[in-house]
């Protein structure tokens, strides 16, 4: 699916002089381990359907739901909700499922509407050997 607004500038000049309002928001690409467990029913008393516990397991490894706060995983409850009627035959719930996970940036146009950039992870680098000033002048004696 192609991604909407204009592509990278590639050396063009700058049609908006002015500071970009909002900066990105960069996270590591790493999956997240530290989402809260799907309650065991919900709060109708049902079950949740599959489709929905394997729904609730991606969005707990999203990177970028590290910067979630307590409301949002409360949204993300609720969420979690619109989708078990949607997974259950309640197509009407479509469209408000689809604003919703547009809110919380489950793909990549969202995330970028958000503003949020996902960066690879840096590598653990080995520290430095500090090489003796007097083998740096032998060698270059030789």
């Amino acid at each position: 699916m192609p991604l909407p607004g204009s592509k990278p500038n590639e050396g063009r000049p700058v049609r908006h002089r002015n500071p970009p309002r909002q900066e990105w928001e960069e996270v590591e690409n790493r999956p997240h381990r530290g989402g809260p467990r799907l309650p065991p029913t919900r709060p109708s008393g049902r079950f949740w359907p599959e489709p929905t516990k394997r729904w609730w397991r991606v969005i707990c490894r999203m990177p970028h739901v590290i910067l979630w706060t307590e409301a949002d995983w409360q949204f993300a409850l609720d969420t979690a909700e619109v989708a078990a009627a949607f997974h259950d035959g309640d197509l009407r719930q479509a469209v408000e499922l689809r604003q919703r996970e547009r809110i919380m940036g489950t793909t990549v146009d969202a995330r970028r509407d958000l503003r949020i950039r996902y960066l690879e992870p840096m590598a653990q680098e080995q520290p430095a050997s500090v090489t003796a000033i007097e083998d740096y002048r032998r060698a270059l004696e030789r």
